[in-house]
């Protein structure tokens, strides 16, 4: 007996359109459309995401016309880690539409679809990395800092060029515990999950390189293709300096003669070995990670481990009190036990939550204060409408943080 799974139901829109879940009809079509939208390997990135088991057809949906694809996207499932916390999060990726249908709203109902896949598949926040402003129209805020890249001056002094070796599907363990160990020192950091690893060994827009040492994988990074004598080196992670210096005199030999830029990852073993490699320039203009909150109750409850520790940390004893915390559209009440904090509570509008010894925060500025490098601290002095009635616990409840992504686009 033959089960037939039937397909989700398609969505009509206007003119006779239709936004349904892609099928592998449509392979070679979103191909042609992502190729001739945005970049040539992106058809092949397409086609490892649908044809994966982890994620599938499920995991892009189209807009036809009649038989002709005329828009996509495509969610990737994520995991964000904040202190020891471990959210589900979704990342929008591939989007295309065909020039003739453009500002039909065509994105804007492919991102309602992949915002309510990404609630079915319980995510409580999304990422991406995006066109400038366009994804604030759809909830997105600039949160997390994009590390720099940085200009090497001149490679590591040593004897002759280390090899590189292309990494294999066996070397994916190595690889991964070694970005395990450089992303541990950093507060907020999003790993490459297995999916995307399988996708990047056979990626056209980057590769991945090991170095290795008596046998054992000791370095790891991606390089974008030489171009114009080039290379970008990227999520550089190693075992020591000594390997992290190889790995760098590595790449460098690429492109003999030629330019290498480096993502800085600070304060791990990699930035510490090219410190004085390097040009550190100082930042010329803001880059920044997209985060979006569907619902502000459901993270904030998610984070309630992560709030607890940090009020231990901080030695503060606010127990049968509440943390209060004002969206001015809406507030949410913790409750502080002697055991841990209680579940959220949501309630109306609140304007004045100073008044009660809460914080407010605009709901645009609450991805950053959350994710972000400044704290509720920087924040206040940056953003009027972010303040805390009690400064002391809000500062220790809502610190600067450090972060690291890891996409499967660069953002560079």
């Amino acid at each position: 007996m033959t089960t037939t799974t039937a397909s989700p139901a398609a969505t009509p829109l206007a003119d006779g359109l239709v936004l349904r879940q892609a099928q592998p009809a449509d392979l070679d079509q979103i191909g042609t459309l992502l190729a001739e939208r945005g970049d040539p390997v992106d058809a092949l990135d397409h086609r490892l995401v649908v044809t994966d088991p982890d994620a599938g057809w499920s995991a892009c949906a189209v807009v036809v016309d009649g038989d002709r694809v005329v828009s996509t996207a495509t969610l990737l499932d994520e995991v964000v880690r904040i202190g020891d916390v471990h959210l589900p999060a979704g990342q929008v990726e591939l989007v295309a539409t065909d020039r003739e249908y453009e500002g039909r709203g065509l994105v804007r109902a492919l991102m309602r679809w992949a915002h309510d896949r990404s609630a079915a598949r319980g995510h409580v926040i999304q990422t991406m990395i995006g066109i400038p402003y366009f994804y604030r129209l759809f909830g997105y805020e600039y949160a997390i800092d994009i590390p720099r890249a940085l200009t090497v001056r001149t490679p590591p002094p040593g004897e002759g060029i280390p090899a590189l070796r292309a990494a294999l599907p066996s070397d994916i363990p190595a690889m991964a515990a070694l970005q395990d160990t450089a992303q541990d020192r950093f507060d907020v950091a999003m790993p490459h999950s297995a999916a995307c690893w399988r996708w990047l060994l056979a990626h056209e827009g980057s590769s991945l390189w090991v170095l290795e040492r008596a046998g054992t994988v000791v370095a790891t990074g991606r390089t974008t293709p030489p171009d114009d004598d080039e290379v970008l080196l990227a999520e550089a992670a190693a075992r020591d300096e000594a390997a992290a210096r190889d790995l760098l005199r590595g790449v460098a030999g690429l492109v003999p003669g030629g330019q290498v830029r480096v993502v800085h990852r600070a304060g791990t073993v990699t930035a510490a070995a090219w410190q004085d490699f390097l040009d550190h320039e100082p930042r010329k203009q803001a880059e920044q990670y997209y985060v979006r909150i569907p619902d502000v109750a459901t993270l904030l409850d998610r984070l309630r481990p992560l709030l607890r520790q940090r009020l231990t940390t901080a030695g503060m004893d606010h127990t049968g009190r509440d943390l209060v915390i004002s969206t001015f559209g809406a507030h949410y009440r913790i409750p502080v036990h002697a055991d841990g904090l209680g579940e959220v509570v949501t309630g109306g509008a609140m304007q004045g939550p100073g008044v009660v010894g809460g914080a407010g925060v605009a709901p645009d500025h609450l991805p950053a204060l959350l994710f972000g490098p400044h704290g509720i601290e920087g924040l206040t002095r940056i953003r009027p409408d972010v303040y805390a009635g009690e400064e002391e616990l809000f500062q220790a409840l809502f610190p600067p943080l450090t972060a690291d992504l890891l996409s499967y686009y660069l953002p560079y």
